[in-house]
């Protein structure tokens, strides 16, 4: 089986993951596995990990996939959604780190990642059909 480890560094904020290839004959239409360790918990499966976990892990997978090819352009949609408090205030970090090489979109519901934007717009609608949005540059 062939594995691939996430950057050391990720793994050692979020939690050792890896991915591994179900067949490596046949890599092109074989399945993978991901299997995280969380504090406290033994490797496993991401599927017996909970919303939170996987969550994370993850979110960790696509910044190590991030820092290993750059993409100059992200949208994350509400990624973070199933973090809580503390976790929020990990990928918010993840995210000022890592936007010195990209731009990122966010779109989010979070009051803890939105506090950590530079910029926010938003869409609110004051009367039925009538959208109106709304900038903020935040210092």
């Amino acid at each position: 089986m062939i594995v691939l480890s996430t950057c050391d560094h990720i793994r050692n904020e979020i939690a050792p993951a890896e991915i591994l290839l179900e067949n490596e004959e046949d890599v092109l239409n074989c399945g993978i596995d991901i299997k995280a360790q969380p504090p406290g918990k033994n490797l496993q499966n991401l599927s017996l990990l909970s919303g939170g976990e996987r969550c994370l892990t993850a979110i960790g997978l696509l910044f190590a996939i991030q820092e290993l090819k750059p993409s100059p352009f992200v949208i994350l949609d509400e990624v973070e959604a199933a973090l809580d408090d503390v976790n929020i205030t990990r990928f918010t970090d993840f995210v000022r780190r890592h936007s010195t090489k990209s731009q990122f979109i966010l779109v989010t519901h979070r009051k803890g990642t939105m506090e950590a934007c530079d910029q926010m717009y938003g869409v609110t609608m004051a009367e039925r059909g009538v959208s109106k949005i709304l900038s903020m540059e935040l210092k």
